[in-house]
C-alpha cells in the first residue's frame, strides 16, 4: 500500500470517528450523550440576565452577592457564560423546551435534586469537574485520590455557593458543616475538655485540610500528627536538651485531640496514663509509677516503707513533681522536674 492510500486510509478512519461518536456537538459544547436533550443545548442568549427571570428568588440569586458574580474577572463564572459556565448551556431549558418524554428541558449540571420527577442529581464526578475546573490549585491540590473524592464527597455537599458568605467558610458555621457526618467528633466536642471549636476559636479546618493531605491518615493540614499540633503549640516543639519521648513520636499518645472528660484532652487520668509506661515491672526504667514500687510517689509511713504506696488513695500527681512532661531545657531537667 502506498503513502497517499496510506494517508487517505487514516483520514477516512478519523473521519469515520468523528461522525459516529461525535465529542462535540456543531456548535463546540460537550456533547455527552446524543439519547439525552439536555446535553445538546447552545448557551442562552442573554447569559444571567436570562436566567434571572425566572430564577430570582432567594437562594439562587444569592449568587450575585459573591466573587463568583465579578463580571469583570474572565476567571469568574460571570466573566465567562454566567450561569451556565457551571450548569452547562441551556438556552433550550430558556426558552421553556420540552424534551420527547413531555417534560422540560433542564440545564446538563444539576446540582440538586430538582422537584419535576424522573430527573436526579448529576453524577458527583461531573458536579466536581465544573468545580474543579477553576479550584484544584492551593488547597484542593490533592483532591484526586483523597479520602473525601473515595468516598464520592461532592464539593456541593459541603459548600454553599448560591450564598453571601459560604458556611463552611465561617469559624462560627463550619462545625456545623462538619459535624452533619462526623457524629463522633460532635459528642466529642461537648466533653468536659475540648478545643475551643463551639466557641468559635478554632475549626475543623485549622488542623484538616479536607481537600486532601499528603498526610498518612486524618486529611492532617501537615505531613505528621506533631506538626499539626505545633502550629498553635509552639513551646512544645523543641528540640529539648531532655527529650520525653512518647512526645516527640505522637501527640496522641497522651492527648485526644476532639474532646475528653479528663483535663487537658488526655486520654485518661493522668497517673493512670502515666503508669501505662512506668509500670513497677517496667524493664526501661524500673520507676515503679504511681502506684508502688520502689520509684512511686514518696509516702512516709510509721515504718518508712513506700513500698505499697499507691495512688488510688493520694491526691498527688506526676505533673505535680514532673512538671516539664514535654522537655527540660534545664541541665537538671533529667527527669523533668524543671
Amino acid at each position: 500500500m502506498g503513502r497517499g492510500a496510506i494517508l487517505k486510509f487514516i483520514f477516512s478512519l478519523v473521519w469515520l470517528m468523528a461522525v459516529a461518536s461525535p465529542a462535540f456537538a456543531a456548535d463546540g459544547q460537550a456533547n455527552a450523550g446524543a439519547n439525552d436533550p439536555r446535553m445538546n443545548q447552545l448557551y442562552a442568549v442573554g447569559g444571567e440576565q436570562t436566567c434571572l427571570k425566572c430564577h430570582n428568588s432567594p437562594p439562587v440569586n444569592l449568587i450575585l452577592q459573591t466573587p463568583m458574580a465579578v463580571k469583570g474577572d474572565l476567571h469568574s463564572p460571570f466573566g465567562q457564560q454566567g450561569c451556565e459556565t457551571c450548569h452547562g448551556p441551556s438556552a433550550d431549558h430558556a426558552n421553556s423546551k420540552m424534551g420527547p418524554d413531555g417534560k422540560l428541558i433542564l440545564p446538563p449540571i444539576l446540582f440538586k435534586k430538582p422537584l419535576i420527577e424522573g430527573y436526579d442529581v448529576s453524577p458527583v464526578d461531573k458536579r466536581n469537574e465544573v468545580c474543579l475546573s477553576c479550584h484544584q490549585a492551593g488547597l484542593r491540590m490533592n483532591w484526586q485520590g483523597s479520602e473525601m473524592q473515595k468516598a464520592g464527597v461532592a464539593c456541593a455537599d459541603c459548600h454553599t455557593s448560591h450564598a453571601a458568605k459560604d458556611p463552611v467558610l465561617v469559624k462560627a458555621t463550619q462545625p456545623d458543616k462538619c459535624f452533619t457526618c462526623h457524629a463522633q467528633q460532635r459528642a466529642e466536642s461537648f466533653e468536659y475538655s475540648h478545643h475551643p471549636i463551639r466557641e468559635g476559636k478554632v475549626v475543623c479546618s485549622d488542623c484538616h485540610n479536607p481537600h486532601g493531605s499528603p498526610a498518612a491518615d486524618h486529611l492532617l493540614k501537615e505531613f505528621t500528627v506533631n506538626e499539626t499540633c505545633y502550629n498553635c503549640h509552639a513551646e512544645k516543639r523543641g528540640p529539648m536538651l531532655w527529650e520525653h519521648q512518647p512526645v516527640r513520636e505522637n501527640c496522641l499518645n497522651c492527648h485526644t485531640p476532639h474532646g475528653s472528660n479528663e483535663a487537658r484532652l488526655m486520654k485518661e487520668r493522668m497517673n493512670f496514663l502515666c503508669s501505662s509506661c512506668h509500670s513497677d515491672t517496667s524493664t526501661r526504667n524500673g520507676s515503679g509509677g504511681a502506684f508502688g514500687g520502689r520509684g512511686s510517689i514518696p509516702y512516709h509511713s510509721a515504718t518508712g516503707n513506700s513500698a505499697f504506696n499507691s495512688a488510688l488513695a493520694n491526691p498527688r500527681q506526676c505533673l505535680n513533681c514532673h512538671s516539664q512532661i514535654h522537655g527540660s531545657n534545664s541541665p537538671a531537667g533529667a527527669f523533668f522536674f524543671r
